[in-house]
């Protein structure tokens, strides 16, 4: 049973309005400069032919892309947040990011084509939460022990991808490096497209089929046996379908980090609600994510977006640490 509260509601319509607010500023933001209300008539076909092919053509593309990769890593970061009971389960954290993106950093490495360089992103990502679903075990995945799994999961893919980086030679390692910052420079509809079709199959299995239950989990796994459950199919199930729409949110614009740990307490906090609360989730990292974005435009210099949540998350992550050292949790 879906239950729908009115703070969350509000909660992600005002999200919403400020993320469409926000994404007409960056439209509007460029080597030529748009004003907004000329934005809003280009995109409803009132405006004139150069700004229509100036927003339209170049920088709808991107803006797009933004937003669903947003909206993925965040129903991402929700589920995981869910399935550990901790704030602190993010797809960053647990290595998710990571093993998609060593995947398609040997890709690059290696030359391949930028199709090539998206499936192996998707297949690292899925490969890495399977791996961590067999070291998991009979005792499952739980709280802090699923966490250190992906902290070594993390760490191991890293030296990994430090040591691919140096097969690389330079023009190879500088396209690598860029993708693994996290960059929505020159993205268009063929990386927006496969990721809105991923969300539309994707979200509906989180919210309804695995939403319930993920809420029912929060309480404990024996109390949610009792409800009936399926507590182990639940939380596999669950965590699979997550880490294929991180994954393909790493492969449309490499692994933007931290959106998915930040969205989702933020979400939590706001609505005060359990859950994975994964619609007001999904637009609060969309809104974080265009933001972000317009933020590397105007920093002085041109930034990949993962530059500026790197920094942002890498702040919150730190506050979250102390939080829960503050609580007793860790």
């Amino acid at each position: 049973m879906i239950t729908i509260r009115s703070r969350s509601v509000v909660i992600g319509t005002v999200a919403l309005i400020a993320m469409a607010a926000t994404a007409v500023l960056t439209l509007g933001t460029g080597e030529f400069p748009i004003a907004p209300a000329d934005v809003v008539k280009t995109l409803v076909g009132q405006g004139n032919a150069a700004q229509a092919f100036i927003i339209n053509e170049l920088r709808l593309p991107r803006v797009i892309t933004a937003i669903l990769v947003g909206t993925a890593l965040a129903a991402g970061g929700a589920v995981f947040q869910s399935i550990t009971r901790n704030p602190l389960g993010s797809p960053d954290v647990l290595g998710i990011t990571s093993g998609a993106g060593t995947a398609a950093l040997a890709v690059v490495i290696l030359g391949g084509s930028s199709t090539q360089l998206s499936l192996a992103a998707v297949a690292g990502g899925l490969a890495t939460a399977l791996l961590i679903q067999l070291i998991g075990g009979r005792r499952g995945l739980q709280g802090y022990r699923f966490i250190l799994i992906g902290v070594g999961m993390t760490a191991i893919l890293n030296g990994i991808s430090g040591w691919l980086l140096t097969k690389g030679v330079q023009m190879e390692n500088a396209r690598a490096m860029l993708w693994l910052t996290g960059s929505f420079d020159g993205r268009g509809w063929e990386e927006a497209l496969p990721l809105l079709g991923v969300l539309i199959v994707t979200v509906p299995i989180l919210a309804i089929a695995c939403g319930p239950g993920l809420r029912m989990l929060e309480m404990g796994d024996d109390v949610a046996a009792g409800l009936g459950v399926p507590v182990k199919r639940l939380r596999n199930g669950a965590l699979l379908v997550a880490s294929l729409v991180v994954a393909c949110a790493a492969a449309a614009a490499g692994p933007v980090a931290f959106v998915a740990l930040i969205a989702p307490n933020i979400a939590r906090r706001l609505t005060r609600a359990p859950g994975p609360n994964l619609l007001p989730s999904m637009a609060i990292g969309a809104l974080l994510t265009v933001a972000a974005d317009w933020l590397a435009m105007h920093s002085g210099y041109p930034l990949p977006v993962g530059v500026v949540t790197g920094a942002l998350g890498g702040g919150y992550l730190v506050r979250l640490l102390i939080s829960e050292r503050r609580a007793g949790r860790i």
